[in-house]
């Protein structure tokens, strides 16, 4: 099915018309994102405070099922026996810059707090991962920095931002910006897009019945 006549985006535009200014740059984020996991790659995220915590939550979306079954293959099923595989679910990689804290509060401390999403890209990120920054400004120095690393480092680099961009709209590959520019109603229509791309995904690499 081509993107674009995907249910998902029907249903995305029509709750939210405001986004069909930014479909295009939708569209072309799923691409991205399916090519990096057909490829067999992995997605870093990183942002601040809201945005942190989506970073968390499209990470909880992709990790695991989200509307569809994902039971494991055959072979991991022998591998691991049924009682252990039924209870697992096939996962698309992502992590969540966020979610250490042990290193972020070390490099704030010992260095500087700017610099911590910079040092895990450095350290994570291979050839072909995507890190994917989300700023409802734009402005956020230390998601900046780490676009900055993930380019240099080979990887590939999504922004989800409001209207401008922002400063990091230079060292984007992809910048999905809502049409908006107040920090609510950008973190509002950012859920709903990422919700609709993790479910394009899960469509695409996981068919079958809904959960």
């Amino acid at each position: 099915m081509n993107p674009a006549e995907s249910p998902r985006m029907y249903t995305l535009l029509d709750h939210y018309p405001d986004l069909r200014s930014c479909v295009k740059e939708i569209l072309e984020a799923y691409e991205m994102l399916k090519e990096c996991y057909a490829s067999g790659n992995k997605v870093l995220l990183c942002g601040n405070g809201g945005s942190a915590a989506d970073a968390d939550h499209i990470s909880g979306e992709l990790l695991k099922g989200f509307q569809s079954k994902r039971p494991l293959g055959e072979e991991d099923r022998a591998a691991m026996g049924p009682d252990l595989a039924d209870q697992l679910e096939q996962s698309l990689a992502a992590i969540p810059l966020t979610s250490f804290p042990a290193l972020s509060t070390a490099y704030n401390n010992d260095v500087s707090g700017e610099y911590s999403f910079a040092q895990l890209t450095l350290g994570l990120l291979q050839k072909g991962d995507i890190l994917w920054g989300i700023s409802t400004s734009g402005n956020a120095r230390n998601v900046r920095h780490a676009l900055k690393v993930a380019r240099a480092r080979g990887g590939r680099t999504l922004g989800l931002t409001g209207e401008t961009g922002g400063e990091m709209l230079e060292y984007c590959d992809l910048c999905v910006r809502v049409p908006s520019r107040e920090t609510y109603r950008i973190q509002e229509l950012h859920l709903p897009i990422y919700h609709c791309l993790c479910l394009m995904l899960e469509d695409h690499f996981f068919p079958g019945a809904e959960a």
